[in-house]
């Protein structure tokens, strides 16, 4: 049998309510002519907390559990320009300073995820949201009005392939 057909592919991650995808959509919309690529489906838009990956069906309950513990502090999040990533080719909302209160609970995530045997990134934390994906190179972009984004929650989200592309899913709402 193959291993992933019982395991899902997963992540932590701060998820936008419909007021902040309006917003983002409003921010970025005067530079959507000057960047090339695929862009993303407005519903998948998030800031990735920690990437867990493929992760066993059957844990996903003791998983949410534990990190239902952990405490998310109330986060205010500055994105202020839009980067190409050469690496990944992705354009992304970017922030370039990450408030300590984020860095805590990435922590707290990745310390949680380590009780299951995942290892945390050897990466410093980006905080960053993809807008397209097999971008092209360009110069960065800083937007006439920043996007101050509030949350006090953070989620655990499914990634699942479907023949349109793949879709993200919240597990926890």
């Amino acid at each position: 049998m193959n291993e992933y057909v019982n395991k899902k592919r997963i992540f932590f991650a701060l998820w936008p309510s419909d007021e902040q995808r309006q917003e983002i959509d409003a921010a970025i919309q005067p530079y959507r002519s000057k960047l090339a690529g695929t862009w993303t489906d407005r519903d998948n838009w998030h800031v990735t907390l920690f990437f867990i990956g493929g992760f066993p069906k059957d844990d996903i309950p003791s998983l949410l559990s534990a990190a239902h513990k952990i405490d998310c502090p109330s986060l205010d999040l500055k994105l202020e320009r839009i980067f190409f990533w050469k690496r990944p080719k992705i354009n992304c909302l970017y922030a370039s300073y990450v408030p300590s209160q984020l860095l805590g609970l990435v922590r707290s995530l990745e310390a949680t995820a380590q009780s299951y045997g995942i290892e945390p990134e050897t990466r410093p934390y980006r905080a960053h949201m993809t807008i397209t994906r097999k971008a092209k190179s360009f110069e960065p972009i800083t937007l006439a009005q920043p996007l101050e984004l509030h949350w006090s929650r953070f989620h655990l989200v499914e990634s699942i392939s479907t023949a349109s592309g793949v879709k993200y899913r919240p597990l926890d709402q």
